[in-house]
């Protein structure tokens, strides 16, 4: 099967909710957590303007480990306690920081890098991961950016077997 990415247009909630559809369509019948981290990385990266990183983090009891991604090679583990990805995981709350050197123990894995949202995947008690967005932009996401990415991490949860989350 082929997928094109249709440009998106309107205001910023029109956009979202057109990426929105586009990702439903995309993940529609595929259970795979690699298959549709790698999809719905992909088709954020190319969707939104002024990205330099976006993908998954999943958590393996310990620490994050890197999952399907694109930009630059990513640091590979991340601790709960360390950096905006790991502060997402810890409290279980997005994370949305202007300006990455601003953040206690930010964890530079692209210097490149100034703004971060993070969005904790949460099923139940259960820690899946992360959804991770970087960009060199300061200021790049805003209140609209974590509500639309928001969205796409519950579809991505949503995908999901029940026996990956367990």
């Amino acid at each position: 099967m082929s997928f094109a990415s249709i440009p998106l247009s309107g205001d910023k909630p029109e956009q979202y909710a057109q990426l929105v559809a586009q990702a439903g369509a995309l993940l529609a019948g595929e259970v795979d957590r690699i298959a549709n981290a790698a999809n719905l990385s992909a088709l954020v990266y190319h969707a939104l303007p002024d990205l330099n990183w976006v993908g998954f983090y999943f958590y393996d009891g310990t620490e994050l480990v890197v999952g399907p991604f694109q930009g630059l090679p990513a640091c590979v583990r991340i601790p709960l306690d360390k950096g905006v990805c790991g502060a997402a995981a810890s409290t279980r709350q997005t994370q949305r920081i202007a300006d990455v050197h601003d953040f206690p123990g930010h964890i530079a894995c692209d210097a490149a890098s100034r703004s971060e949202l993070v969005v904790p995947l949460v099923l139940g008690d259960a820690l899946i991961g992360v959804f991770d967005l970087d960009s060199p932009v300061p200021g790049r996401f805003d209140v609209e950016d974590q509500e639309g990415l928001e969205t796409l991490a519950a579809l991505f949860l949503r995908s999901l077997p029940r026996a990956d989350c367990a």
